[in-house]
């Protein structure tokens, strides 16, 4: 199915662009966080340039895939942009990836495998109703605006954690209102220029790049990335299967799709803990408060 290698596609160029836009984002100072200084800030920073045309990129594969198949096969695969992720870091930052790190890897990639051959996920016809959307929107930004508010008052990991959350809805969502926009286009193509949801998901596109790019500069990439990647494709999910009638197999496939599950969150737990990765992130930040006491 052509669908499965475009989400690949979009998978890594993810996650080249989630490395650059850390790469260009942590030399920003914190007093920019959550204003718009901020952007006017990384748009002078080739590196964060860079990383917003794989974004762009991957939001075309994306797109691309979701017009061959339903949210519930496509935005699963791209939990693969995960152990990408960790591995382009390790070559950028010069991390040497220990048996952990691997580990993590393996169990994400077989938990991702395990949990789509054992849901089948099947694309479906079925149009979302104005209470659906209103419902959705709402539960979203609620969650949203919860997970930032968290965010912001915590520290450490936590504060990644829950930015990379409310990162991850918001690209979930977005991904949902591209699918519709998508079934338009394929419709009746002169209609989607009239339609509501392409400019709604352009507004909730660039909310999440903005959300991601202060989560980046606010926290450790071992931080934001899992609950981005993992947030992404569960929510997605969730949102094909109760607003377009997505099917996954249930019964006595419920325990493999559980197994799958538990495999990625394993996995997402020891990249998070990873000692390699941790280990470059002190260093690398006691050397930019160091940097920044011998400019005083």
């Amino acid at each position: 199915m052509i669908a499965v290698p475009l989400a690949l596609l979009a998978a890594v160029c993810n996650a080249l662009a989630s490395v650059l836009q850390r790469y260009a984002a942590r030399a920003a100072p914190e007093s920019e966080a959550f204003r718009l200084t901020l952007m006017l800030d990384l748009i002078r920073r080739p590196a964060w340039l860079l990383g917003i045309l794989c974004l762009i990129g991957g939001f075309i594969f994306q797109a691309t895939a979701l017009g061959f198949g339903g949210l519930a096969l496509v935005q699963p695969l791209l939990v693969v942009e995960l152990p990408v992720t960790m591995i382009i870091a390790a070559r950028l930052f010069g991390i040497d990836l220990g048996g952990r790190s691997w580990l993590a890897v393996i169990a994400l990639t077989a938990g991702l495998a395990v949990f789509l051959i054992a849901a089948a996920p099947s694309n479906a016809d079925r149009t979302p109703g104005l209470f659906g959307w209103i419902s959705s929107a709402v539960v979203t930004a609620g969650l949203i605006v919860a997970a930032v508010t968290v965010g912001v008052a915590s520290g450490g990991n936590l504060r990644g954690v829950m930015l990379g959350f409310a990162t991850g809805l918001g690209f979930a969502y977005t991904a949902v209102l591209m699918k519709n926009t998508i079934d338009v286009l394929e419709g009746d193509p002169p209609a989607v220029l009239r339609s509501w949801s392409l400019y709604v998901m352009i507004a909730t596109g660039l909310c999440s790049v903005f959300l991601l790019q202060n989560a980046l500069q606010r926290s450790t990439l071992v931080a934001v990335q899992p609950a981005l990647t993992v947030t992404d494709p569960v929510a997605s999910t969730g949102y094909g299967v109760a607003l377009f009638g997505e099917d996954i197999r249930t019964g006595p496939w419920a325990v493999p799709e559980l197994v799958g599950v538990g495999l990625i969150l394993l996995g997402s737990v020891l990249l998070s803990r990873s000692e390699a990765i941790r280990a470059h992130h002190v260093t690398r930040a006691g050397r930019t408060r160091e940097s920044r006491r011998t400019r005083r």
